[in-house]
Parts: C-alpha cells; structure tokens; sequence
C-alpha cells in the first residue's frame, strides 16, 4: 500500500510515544516512519522538555512535519528547565509514571474530536518503559503496542528482576558486593540465556542495596505489562537474537523483531519526504564525514558514549592517553555533559599531540559515521543503538559498559556475537592502548571484524523482502495494527 492511497479520514491513525530519552526516541521515530510509509497518520508525543530540545538542535522550524505526521507535546511533570542534557533517570522514571497517564488521555480525547481532516486514533505504539499507556489503551479501547527499545537479551535481563528478588540475589547486603567479587555469581537458570551469565552483564539496577529502589522498583512494574501488550516490538533480527526473542515469547506470544530499524527504513522509496523529521536532540557537526573522507580504509577508531554515559575527569583522561598512546587515528564524540559535574575538559598536552590524527566533535550522525570505509573500530558503552548499528557497519568494538542493559549487550557482543573486547571498568591509559592496537592491527581484531562483517550480512538478509524482519513487520500489520481500523 502506498503512503498515501488511503483519504485522510480514513486513515489508521497510530500515536507514537518514546521514553524521552535520545536511545528511546530514535528508534520509536523510525518504526513512526515506517508506520507512516504503510499509510498510518501519525502523531508523535515528546514531553515539552525534549521538543525544545529538538527545536533548539534542529532549527525553529524541525517539528512542522508533514501535514499527516504530527508532534504534539505532553509535560513530564518535572520542574522546568531549560537545561541541553538528559535528564535525571531515577527522577524521569518516577514522574512519567505517575504524571504522564492524565495529560496522554487528554491528549487522544482532543486528537479523537479535534477536526474532520485528523483520523480517530486507532492504535497506540508506546515505549516498554512508558507502560502507564495502557491505561490509555484501555480506555479508548485500543490495541497497544510495546515497543522494548533494548535489544531481547537485554529485555530477557529485565524480565529476570522478580526472579533475583525472590531468590535474594538483589537487593546487595552492601555495596561492596559490587566489587568483592560477588556480581561475578553465576546464574544458570535463565530460560533463553547462556548458563555462564554472571550477576554483573544482567542490567545494571540491581546494584542497590535498598528495596526501595526507583530503577529497580520502576523495572519490575514495566517488565509485568510486557504479557498486557497487542504485540512487542523488538529492534533486532531473529538470526542475532533467536534464543532470547523464543524466550520472550512465552511472556507475550505477539512478539515482533522487526529491526534493524534503520536498515528497513533505508529502502522505502519516498525517504526524501521523511528526512526532513529527525530526532537528534544535539546538534550534529557535519564536519566529521569530510574529515573520514580523507581517510585510508579501516583506519580511525570510532568513540562515542552515547547520550546518557557519564564518566569522571579521570577515567575522561585515561581514555584520552590510551587513545593518544595508540598512535592510531581517532574520531571521537564528547558530549559536554559527558564527565560528573563538570565540563568535559581533555588534557591541552593531549590535543596538541593528538592535532594532526584526530577529529574531536560534540555529535554526530553516527549511522553514517559506522558505515563509512574509514572507520576500524567503534569504542563504545555498548548501548543497544549503537551497538546494533555497529553490526550494520561490520565494525568491531571495544566495550565499556555503563549501565542499564548496556552490560548484557557487551557481555553478548564479546562471548556470544565475538565482535567486541571488554574493558575494564575502572579505565587505565596502557589497557586502553592495547585494546585499540588489538582492535586495529591484531589477530584477535581481524577475527572479530571477520565476525562483525557476518552479522551485518545476517542484518540485511533479515530485512530484505524474504527476510525475519520484513515478514514480521508485515504480520505485525495484519494481526495488530490493521484489524482495527478496517472494520
């Protein structure tokens, strides 16, 4: 079906809702995309907060969209501010779920009788972790789909915090169980994972030693919605993924992979009509793919911590002497709200030294950055965006884990997918180098490159016309989406 052979009124109309962090909002822009190219009107939900964000990053006139593809703005019910940083998890977590549900409703009551030219909403596609939308769902008698933005081990890792809870692996006695050894338990008894998983590569939040935990408290409230969805959606492909997505399935049997998101994307024909909506909430500086183009294939390492990963001066430092110490080329993206409490400030000695072979920017468009020749190697924090468009490139990585399910994808990339090398947390400049000189020029880098290349082989067979995730977004259509709005 065309985008746009259906008339207006006519039109399924879905209601697109990430978490209002950056990780959460790309991935849920692009499914709104292709939900839109199927012939879907949309209307996208940012919390007030981000929209200025984007307005600020994108130019005054970013959020216009389409005249069939809306934003619209709820508040988060945190205090205002007009700050250019993610915001405080724990608090984000606590506020959405309690502030959020009554100003969404709202919100579908007025798209629902607002004119003759906007569609009554036929469904809503919400952020695992903005579950409070089923209540919505409910009351306007709607299917509801979840869209789990991490990847399925990651989610099968949340799936598993009532189960640590009952057998006391978490809450910690103290908090020196996060280093005396004890996150290295192994536990063996997860359906769908490997059974040398230990405490410390399931998702992060169980490092608390108080039952009263926000993140912990907040996942196992949303991972109990996961069996109350239409359907789940999960960004990744059954070849990466099979044994995790086959366990998730008998939480909720409507379980969709239908990712790589970005891959999809990329081949719907009237690309040129949604490219002028996009979702970064900084700035980007072009600047750094003409900087690659002057570069040899396979040559400049790739680092970025995300949106989110904050680091201390220290370890900042320490990654820039290893980097430094390498005596490779680098590419690497500091966000200024990238180091606690401080701006991030690199040692001058190091940008004098390092001038002449690397680029420093602020952000970039990262999906263009791991597809291009030049990059060898992607140092990243393991985040499930990242990661996922790190095997579309066929680029290996170096792992520093942050938090959240970032430790289960490391633990994935390294023993399961053997793309990346972990590195230790507590960050020295000699381990750094090494790792970059194995990652570029080393036996075990080739390897794992050779690894990379296979899986993002795998990526574009899932995506192609007869692949798992094409089919399955097809399926997702004829069960979920459709049914409804064609009766």
């Amino acid at each position: 079906m065309g985008s746009n052979s259906i008339a207006a009124t006519n039109k399924p109309h879905a209601v697109c809702i990430p978490y209002p962090a950056q990780g959460h909002i790309s991935p849920m822009l692009k499914l709104a995309k292709l939900l839109y190219h199927k012939g879907f009107y949309i209307t996208f939900v940012n919390t007030e907060y981000n929209h200025k964000r984007l307005l600020r990053s994108r130019g005054p006139n970013a959020l216009d969209g389409l005249p069939d593809f809306k934003f619209q703005t709820i508040p988060d019910g945190l205090p205002s501010s007009d700050a250019d940083s993610t915001q405080d998890i724990p608090s984000l977590c606590l506020s959405t779920s309690k502030n959020c549900i009554v100003p969404f409703s709202n919100l579908i009551s007025r798209l629902n009788n607002s004119s003759p030219e906007i569609p009554p909403v036929t469904c809503i596609v919400s952020s695992g972790f903005m579950s409070f939308t089923l209540q919505a769902a409910q009351q306007f008698g709607l299917p509801e789909v979840l869209l789990w933005t991490p990847s399925a081990c990651g989610v099968l890792g949340y799936a598993q915090y009532c189960h640590l809870v009952e057998r006391g692996y978490t809450p910690l006695k103290d908090m020196s169980q996060v280093t005396n050894g004890y996150l290295e338990t192994k536990i063996d008894w997860i359906p769908g994972m490997r059974d040398d998983i230990r405490l410390r590569d399931l998702p992060s939040f169980i490092r608390t030693t108080s039952s009263d935990d926000v993140m912990l408290n907040y996942i196992l409230n949303e991972v109990k919605n996961i069996p109350k969805g239409s359907a789940v959606i999960i960004n990744t492909f059954d070849d990466l993924e099979h044994e995790a997505l086959k366990a998730l399935s008998a939480m909720n049997p409507r379980v969709y992979s239908i990712g790589p998101l970005h891959l999809i994307l990329n081949q719907i024909q009237d690309q040129e009509r949604l490219k002028s909506i996009d979702s970064n909430l900084w700035k980007e500086e072009s600047g750094c793919i003409e900087w690659l183009n002057n570069k040899e294939p396979n040559s400049v390492v790739y680092v970025n911590f995300g949106s989110i990963t904050v680091m201390s001066a220290q370890q900042l430092t320490e990654f820039a002497w290893g980097l430094a110490n390498s005596k490779k080329q680098f590419l690497w993206i500091i966000r200024p709200d990238a180091v606690v409490g401080d701006k991030a400030i690199l040692p001058k000695e190091f940008v004098e030294e390092t001038e002449e072979r690397s680029m420093l920017a602020s952000w970039c468009p990262q999906e263009q950055v791991l597809n291009h020749p030049a990059i060898g190697g992607f140092l990243t924090h393991s985040g499930w965006n990242s990661t996922l468009e790190s095997i579309c490139g066929g680029v290996p990585l170096i792992c520093w884990p942050f938090f959240a399910e970032q430790p289960t994808n490391c633990r994935y990339s390294c023993v399961e997918w053997e793309i990346g090398m972990e590195i230790n947390n507590d960050v020295k400049r000699d381990e750094v180098e090494v790792l970059v000189r194995e990652l570029m020029d080393g036996e075990k880098g080739q390897k794992m490159r050779n690894k990379a290349l296979y899986c993002k082989k795998k990526a574009e067979e899932a995506v192609g016309p007869n692949g798992s995730s094409y089919k399955n977004l097809e399926k997702l259509f004829e069960e979920v989406l459709l049914p409804v709005s064609s009766q």
